[in-house]
């Protein structure tokens, strides 16, 4: 049995750069949205490379991808490897994107080496994992795995009004089968860190041993809109001052919390007018914790928070939790077969909890599940100038590749 093979890097990052055009900005990301026109393009590009190879595609009910490679057992469930290609509005060309491409290459090198796996091998693109365009994030591995029922995704609307089931029916990507009865033997998803530990460390590997906690809410501040040069400061019901107040609480509960994280993302002023008080202010809220009870404490100031800054400037407002991602451990043998993955290469690595939510945070609740990290500069990420080496590329695919065929090699047995 070959244990030696090497994958190509130059071909991995041509592939990058090939699939980089698919919603390319003038300034080198991509803007690739969940289900839109840029999104049906790729995806089109990754079923046409994988049916090259021979891989069987399949497409469940919420537009999540399967490429299958046939094994000597295919009776075993597959030995999933992938990510997600959609980006944010502003997103680079590596967050996501590298894990389906270094799958791809992956079963390209098992394609060329005419090399037989125990058990069936596969890549998956899993639907909308940001959340930018639909939220909440990793919405379609959330229905796989049982989190969430297919007509919750279906009825979910972009802040344009469309829904995720008509824009999911216009690009062609409904499928027949049903989310959750295609079964893994275990799934491995390679990802840049999003963070700069292993860049400031020199280390090639993360080894992820887990996903810290997060959860997601939305606000509505209302006031009165009124007339800036006519109404008196004292007779002000102003939305957007007490939207200032919870970003400003939102900033210290995180500061207070670390290693947790919490952040304002998102904020519409309306009517957004500069001789008008603002009469109305939505805003999202982010908080993170690799600890759930920490969490909790982090939930109770956010309302704590709330309920001291709006009522007292006369306005009212709505909170909502819209999503909760708990806190995850991955697999101890999936995580073994990547550490000597990467021993076998000489790769420096180090273990660590990833700070970003996963689509491999919701696949560790039905199958034996792990991620591989590697550095991207200034651990920058969500960005346009997100920037991941090639050399850090072909290593992360490379370490895949030996921990999908280490862990096959454990089928056998």
């Amino acid at each position: 049995m070959l244990t030696n093979l090497q994958i190509n890097s130059q071909r991995l990052w041509d592939s990058l750069l090939e699939t980089a055009r698919f919603g390319g900005t003038e300034k080198g990301g991509i803007r690739r949205l969940t289900l839109s026109d840029e999104d049906k393009l790729v995806r089109d590009w990754f079923k046409a490379q994988c049916e090259v190879l021979g891989c069987t595609v399949s497409i469940d009910e919420v537009g999540n991808m399967f490429a299958t490679r046939g094994g000597r057992d295919n009776s075993l469930p597959p030995i999933a490897m992938g990510s997600h290609l959609d980006t944010q509005p502003t997103g680079g060309k590596f967050d996501g994107i590298l894990g389906v491409l270094a799958a791809l290459e992956v079963m390209r090198t098992l394609h060329e080496r005419d090399y037989e796996t125990n058990a069936p091998v596969e890549i998956v693109n899993w639907t909308n994992e940001e959340g930018s365009r639909f939220p909440p994030a990793m919405l379609a591995s959330g229905v796989f795995a049982g989190i969430f029922p297919p007509q919750y995704a279906y009825d979910r609307v972009d802040r344009d009004g469309i829904t995720f089931l008509a824009e999911l029916e216009r690009i062609g990507y409904r499928g027949n089968m049903k989310a959750g009865d295609h079964k893994f033997s275990a799934m491995f998803e390679l990802h840049i860190e999003q963070g700069p530990i292993l860049e400031d460390e020199e280390k090639k590997i993360g080894v992820v041993t887990g996903v810290q906690g997060m959860r997601w809410y939305e606000i509505t501040v209302r006031g009165q809109d009124a007339h800036t040069g006519a109404t008196p400061m004292y007779l002000r019901k102003n939305a957007l001052l007490g939207a200032a107040r919870i970003i400003e609480a939102v900033d210290a509960i995180g500061q207070k919390h670390q290693p947790g994280v919490a952040t304002v993302g998102l904020i519409e002023n309306k009517p957004n007018s500069r001789n008008v008080v603002p009469g109305e202010v939505f805003l999202t809220v982010d908080l993170r914790h690799p600890d759930e009870n920490a969490l909790d404490i982090m939930e109770t100031e956010l309302r704590t928070a709330i309920e001291a800054a709006v009522p007292a400037l006369t306005l009212t407002y709505e909170e909502r939790k819209i999503w909760s991602s708990p806190a995850v451990k991955f697999a101890p043998e999936l995580i073994e077969c990547v550490r000597g993955a990467a021993t076998k290469s000489g790769f420096p690595m180090r273990d660590m909890v990833s700070g970003a939510g996963h689509d491999a945070a919701y696949i560790a609740r039905v199958a034996p599940t792990t991620m591989i990290f590697v550095p991207c500069e200034g651990g920058l990420s969500h960005n346009e100038a997100e920037s991941t080496k090639p050399e850090e590329c072909a290593a992360g695919a490379q370490v895949l590749l030996d921990a999908v065929l280490a862990y096959d090699q454990s089928l056998s047995k």
